[in-house]
C-alpha cells in the first residue's frame, strides 16, 4: 500500500504537534510546516522550519501531498499584534493555498474558529454554520479573511473544508495557572495579568481587590448582570478525530462545520469541582459587560460526518481528579 502524505501547517504547535503524532500511528507520512523547531521524532516524519515567504518554496514541500492540514496561525488580543497576526493567519494562508493547488493536493483543511461569529456576540442560539460572520476581534477577522481565501480557491478548483475550531485544552491543562487558555479562564492571578497586558488597568484593579489575603485563588467569572459564563470547552482528543475524519471522508468536501463537543461548561457547576481538586479557594469575579453564555451547535458534523465527540469536560476534570489522587499515594 502507497503511504499517503499530508502536509501539516503548525506541527510544532500545541494541537498540531498532537495531530501529527496521531497521523503517523495511522500509518500517514507527515511533513510538518513550522517557524519553530520540530517536536515530532519519527522515521515517516520531515520537518520544514519556514517563514512562509514564498510560494515557490513552498511547492517543494508540498509536492506529492495528498492532503493539507493548515492548523497554522497566530493568535493574539493586543493590537500591537495586528501586523504579525495579518501576516500569519492571511498573507499566509493565500501562499499556502497557491501551492497546495499548484501541486494538486486532493483536498485542503482550514482550522478557523468560531470567533469568526464570534459566538460571545450571537444573535441567536445555538450558533450554526450560516449564523452570519461579525468578528469583533482582529484575530476572528483574519480567519473570517482565511475562509474567504479558502473558498476562493475552491471556486478555483481546490477541495476544501473549513473547520470552526471551539476553545481546546489537554485535560491536564485546565488546571494548569500557567496554561495560555486555561490560565486566566480559572485562575485569579493568572486572569490579572491577562488584564494587565491588555492595559484593562481599571480590571485589574478590581480582581486584585479579590486576592484577599494574597494567597492563590481560582476564579468563578460572571458577567456584570451576575450571570456566571458557560461555553463549550473541546477535549484535544476530539479535535484531532474531528480534523482526521474531516480530512478524508466524501461527505465532508467543500462544506463547512463547527467542530464542538456536545456539553458545553456551566462555569457555575465545574469551578466549584475544580477548586476542590487544585486544593484553592473559588472567589467570583463580575466582569465587565454581559456575561460570556453562549451554545454552538455541533449538528451538521455529526449529520454528515458521523462525528461523535468522546470526551466532556467533567470528564477532563474526571481525569484531574485521579492523577491528583494517584500523585498524593
Amino acid at each position: 500500500r502507497i503511504m499517503k502524505k499530508v502536509l501539516l501547517t503548525g506541527a510544532s504547535g500545541r494541537i498540531g504537534s498532537r495531530l501529527g503524532e496521531q497521523l503517523l500511528n495511522d500509518g500517514f507520512h507527515v511533513v510538518g510546516l513550522d517557524l519553530a523547531p520540530a517536536r515530532t521524532r519519527h522515521p515517516n516524519y520531515a520537518h520544514v522550519q519556514s517563514q512562509i515567504r514564498r510560494k515557490d518554496e513552498l511547492v517543494k514541500s508540498f509536492e506529492g501531498a495528498d492532503f493539507v492540514l493548515h492548523l497554522g496561525s497566530m493568535m493574539s488580543w493586543n493590537p500591537k499584534d495586528n501586523a504579525a497576526m495579518f501576516e500569519a493567519n492571511v498573507n499566509a494562508t493565500q501562499l499556502i493555498l497557491e501551492a497546495a493547488s499548484a501541486v494538486g493536493v486532493k483536498r485542503f483543511v482550514f482550522a478557523s474558529s468560531g470567533e469568526v461569529y464570534p459566538e460571545v456576540k450571537a444573535k441567536t442560539l445555538p450558533v450554526t454554520e450560516d449564523h452570519s460572520l461579525n468578528p469583533t476581534s482582529f484575530y476572528g477577522l483574519t480567519k473570517k479573511i482565511g475562509e474567504e481565501l479558502v473558498q476562493f480557491y475552491q471556486t478555483q478548483g481546490l477541495e476544501t473544508v473549513i473547520l470552526r475550531f471551539p476553545h481546546t485544552q489537554a485535560a491536564s491543562e485546565i488546571l494548569d495557572p500557567e496554561s495560555f487558555f486555561s490560565g486566566p479562564r480559572f485562575f485569579l492571578d493568572s486572569k490579572i495579568r491577562q488584564m494587565e497586558q491588555f492595559g484593562n488597568t481599571q480590571v485589574a484593579e478590581y480582581l486584585k481587590s479579590l486576592r484577599g489575603d494574597g494567597s492563590p485563588k481560582m476564579i468563578l467569572q460572571c458577567g456584570e448582570d451576575q450571570k456566571p459564563y458557560m461555553m463549550h470547552i473541546a477535549d484535544i482528543r476530539d479535535i484531532l478525530s474531528g480534523v482526521a475524519l474531516a480530512m478524508q471522508h466524501p461527505n465532508a468536501a467543500n462544506e463547512i462545520f463547527n467542530l464542538e463537543p456536545d456539553d458545553v461548561v456551566r462555569f457555575e457547576e465545574a469551578l466549584p469541582k475544580m477548586a476542590e481538586i487544585a486544593g484553592l479557594p473559588l472567589v467570583k469575579a463580575y466582569m465587565p459587560g454581559p456575561a460570556v453564555h453562549y451554545r454552538t451547535s455541533n449538528a451538521k458534523i455529526k449529520s454528515a460526518l458521523g462525528y461523535q465527540p468522546s470526551h466532556t469536560f467533567s470528564a477532563m476534570i474526571e481525569e484531574n481528579r485521579k492523577n491528583s489522587e494517584q500523585t498524593a499515594l
